[in-house]
C-alpha cells in the first residue's frame, strides 16, 4: 500500500512543487547513457520526473508505482503519453525485456517489508534482458539520517500555484533498526486542512544488499557514492546473468 503522501490526491499534487530539486536524478540519467539503455523499467516512479525524463531522451520507458493519485499526476504531464504506465508493483509487471531497472530516491527502503523486496528483486531480474542492469539507491546506516528528521530541521511554508501556502514537516515516530517510521504533516492555508502521511523506511546493511541481490542472480558490479549526498549513500550497480 502507498504512503498516503503518494495516494492521497491531494498530496500527490503538490508532491513535485514541494520537492522541486530533483538533482539526485542526474546520476540515473547519467549510467543510462553510460549502460546505453535503450529501454528502461522505473521501478516506483511516484509522479514521473525521471520516466518523463528518459524519455525525452528517446528511450521507451515502463514505469510502475502502486500509488493510484501519483499515476495519475503522471499521466496529467506533457509528454507522458511516451511511457507505458502502470499502477501495481513490480510483482505485476507483464513480460518484459529492458536493458536497464531503476529504483530512485527512497523506493528501495520503502520496501520495507522482506518478502515484498524478494519479489521485487525477482521481478527486476526477470524484467531484465541478460547482461541488463539493475540501479537503485540506499542510505547507508552509519550515518543515521533520521536523527536530523525533525520538524525544527525540515518545517518550511511553500506556496504553490492554484494552491496557496502549504506549511510541511516530518517528525520521527519510532526507530527500531532496521526499521525507521516518521511522518509528515501538511497543513493548507486556504482551508486549513491538516493531512498527515507515515512511512517507515528498511536501513540495509551493504553486505545484505550484496547477499540480496546474489540469491536473485545478480552481480554487484559496482556500490557507487551518490554525487549530490557524498558518504550518506550506497548506489548498487548490479548486473542480471
Amino acid at each position: 500500500m502507498a504512503d498516503e503522501c503518494f495516494g492521497h490526491p491531494r498530496l500527490a499534487a503538490i508532491y513535485d512543487p514541494l520537492d522541486p530539486d530533483r538533482g539526485d536524478l542526474d546520476a540515473y540519467l547519467g549510467m543510462a547513457q553510460e549502460l546505453e539503455a535503450r529501454s528502461v523499467l522505473d521501478i516506483g516512479c511516484g509522479t514521473g520526473v525521471f520516466a518523463l525524463l528518459l524519455a525525452d531522451r528517446g528511450i521507451e520507458v515502463t514505469g510502475v508505482d502502486p500509488a493510484r493519485a501519483s499515476i495519475d499526476v503522471a499521466r496529467a504531464k506533457p509528454g507522458s503519453e511516451r511511457v507505458r504506465w502502470i499502477c501495481g508493483d513490480a510483482t505485476v509487471l507483464p513480460p518484459l525485456q529492458v536493458d536497464l531497472a531503476t529504483m530512485t530516491a527512497n523506493v528501495a527502503q520503502a520496501i520495507a517489508d522482506p518478502r515484498t523486496w524478494q519479489k521485487t528483486l525477482q521481478q527486476a531480474h526477470d524484467a531484465l534482458r541478460p547482461g541488463g542492469h539493475l540501479v537503485f539507491e540506499t542510505r547507508d546506516p552509519t550515518g543515521r539520517a533520521w536523527e536530523k528528521w525533525t520538524r525544527e530541521d525540515s518545517y518550511g511554508v511553500t506556496e504553490i500555484p492554484g494552491v496557496g501556502f502549504v506549511e510541511s514537516w516530518i517528525q520521527l515516530t519510532d526507530v527500531r533498526l532496521p526499521l525507521v517510521t516518521f511522518r509528515w504533516t501538511y497543513v493548507f492555508a486556504a482551508d486549513g486542512k491538516v493531512l498527515t502521511s507515515d512511512s517507515t523506511l528498511r536501513f540495509r546493511e551493504q553486505e545484505e544488499v550484496e547477499q540480496d541481490l546474489g540469491a536473485h542472480a545478480f552481480v554487484v558490479e559496482e556500490v557507487r557514492d551518490a554525487p549530490d549526498r557524498p558518504g550518506k549513500e550506497f548506489v548498487f550497480l548490479a548486473r542480471r546473468l
